[in-house]
């Protein structure tokens, strides 16, 4: 395995770079990172989990064995869970910067999806830890596993013009719908409307699913129906499947989206806008991470509506199978 120790200094603002550090390789940074190495990145990785840096570097990556090691890369990507993990594997970096400021144009990449609060004050700390010579881009994604895998995510960024323009070589290496949408802090809050929209989704789809099995219908072929009107959706197309198998094999932990509509109400609060099937869906997916589902996909949501049942199939009402047969 390789081993990142002392990097080369990084290149002038005005040259584009083409070295990147990154921070989390689970099932979406690992194929965001072979996404880069297939680019033509050199790519150095750090994992908490060993075994996910060693698949990088046998795909042409390095090794990085704290994220400190990172500190002369001219980009570094997070793609962790939350704001709150990105702090803590973030502060050994900001510690060596304060010993040793990084050259200027140093970019710092939120990938995950977090506070739009939260990552401008997260942005403060970096600029001020780097004597003013890094910045921060939120850069959140959508499209799941498969869109990181196959290198079609969309990416919603906030940030200087500047700073986007030096990320996005890098950006267009991991997906094919790449948008600066504002200031630091306009990434995550398109995310958090993305997600709004997502949650709300699949949590329709699933509540429409579990009514039409339990009235006879088939859930498969109603899908098939609902994907040729007004309906259909890239939602219904993506999660539409895992929900009529009842396929709850996790592409992304489902209790992240209770953490995602979380970040709607806060960014509502501060702007007084009305949220109310935000507020919902807050209600509702707390209430599948407290059925012990929050580890599955987020297709789970069919389980979490139908736990919330009352009434068993001998007790349903008139619309059964056999009125509808």
């Amino acid at each position: 395995m390789k081993h990142a120790s002392t990097s080369p200094a990084p290149p002038s603002p005005a040259d584009p770079p083409q070295r990147a550090g990154f921070v989390g390789l689970g099932l979406m940074g690992a194929p965001m990172a072979a996404n880069l190495l297939t680019a033509g990145w050199g790519v150095t990785g750090w994992n908490r989990s060993p075994s996910a840096v060693e698949d990088l570097v046998r795909l042409g990556g390095s090794a990085a064995t704290t994220v400190e090691d990172l500190r002369n890369e001219p980009v570094i990507i997070f793609m962790l869970p939350d704001l709150p993990h990105i702090e803590e594997a973030a502060s050994g970096l900001l510690d060596a910067w304060r010993a040793s400021p990084p050259g200027p144009g140093t970019l710092v990449v939120v990938m995950s999806s977090v506070s739009p609060v939260g990552v401008q004050a997260f942005g403060h700390a970096v600029r001020e830890a780097s004597a003013g010579n890094a910045a921060v881009l939120d850069a959140p994604v959508s499209g799941g596993t498969q869109g990181a895998q196959q290198g079609t995510l969309a990416i919603m960024a906030g940030g200087s013009e500047e700073d986007f323009a030096r990320a996005l070589p890098a950006l267009q290496a991991m997906g094919t719908t790449v948008r600066r949408l504002g200031g630091l802090g306009a990434g995550s809050l398109a995310k958090a409307c993305n997600q709004l929209i997502v949650g709300t989704t699949t949590a329709a789809l699933a509540e429409a699913a579990g009514l039409a099995e339990r009235s006879g219908l088939d859930v498969e072929a109603l899908f098939g129906v609902l994907s040729g009107g007004l309906a259909a959706s890239r939602v219904l197309e993506v999660v539409g499947p895992r929900l009529a198998a009842e396929d709850y094999t996790p592409t992304g932990p489902a209790k992240f989206m209770h953490k995602d509509l979380s970040f709607v109400l806060e960014s509502a609060r501060s702007v007084g806008a009305a949220v109310p099937m935000a507020s919902a869906g807050v209600e509702l997916y707390a209430h599948l991470i407290r059925q012990g589902l929050g580890d599955l996909d987020l297709a789970v949501v069919r389980q979490a509506i139908a736990n919330l049942g009352t009434a068993s199939p001998g007790n349903a009402p008139a619309t059964t199978k056999e009125t509808l047969s």
